[in-house]
């Protein structure tokens, strides 16, 4: 009788402990999509953001066209991408060609003090930094998942309930892993 409680105590710490790894795991999951959810509205409102820019400086008639039509292509390609890997890559070309879009803007003195592309400026740049912001936070959920799944022995229970690794949210942007040159 007395093994008999022995085991049915140690079956229930089992039980118990499985319980809190498999609700540990399901936390860190649920974590993961809500910080995906946070870049995806900070990437709507870059997407969204961007056609009024370039509504902007289409009145400028000597501006490139070739220039707004590479933005243009890049945010098409941004908002039809799928995976976080498609997703991180086209969204960073659109980067790519909101910054060369911003240095040909250098070259046009008059549009650069219009008024309402300041302002549009501003909130592009602001979140940019939304974005980044957002895409570290989902970096750490994922990273947190990431170990949950991998360590022992809460590998054990992700696999008994499929529970699979998210993918980070990496910069493709060559451009944006090198580091500026400063001379003087």
């Amino acid at each position: 009788m007395t093994a008999f409680i022995v085991a049915l105590g140690i079956l229930i710490i089992l039980c118990l402990l499985i319980m809190g790894m498999y609700n540990s795991l399901v936390k860190l999951k649920n974590r993961v999509k809500n910080a995906w959810s946070q870049i995806d509205v900070q990437l709507k409102r870059r997407h969204d953001l961007i056609p009024n820019l370039v509504e902007t400086v289409k009145g400028y008639k000597e501006f490139e066209s070739d220039t707004l039509q590479k933005v243009v292509e890049a945010r098409s390609k941004a908002m039809q991408s799928q995976s976080v890997g498609e997703i991180a890559k086209n969204e960073g070309g659109l980067n790519d060609a909101i910054s060369k879009f911003f240095v040909v803007v250098e070259n046009y003195p008059d549009l650069k003090s219009n008024q309402n592309f300041l302002a549009l400026k501003e909130e592009l740049v602001s979140t940019e930094n939304k974005i980044s912001f957002a895409r570290q936070n989902y970096n750490d959920q994922v990273l947190n998942l990431n170990n949950k799944i991998q360590m022992f022995p809460s590998n054990i229970v992700a696999s008994m309930f499929h529970f699979s690794e998210s993918e980070f949210f990496e910069i493709q942007d060559a451009a944006e892993k090198d580091v500026p040159k400063v001379s003087f």
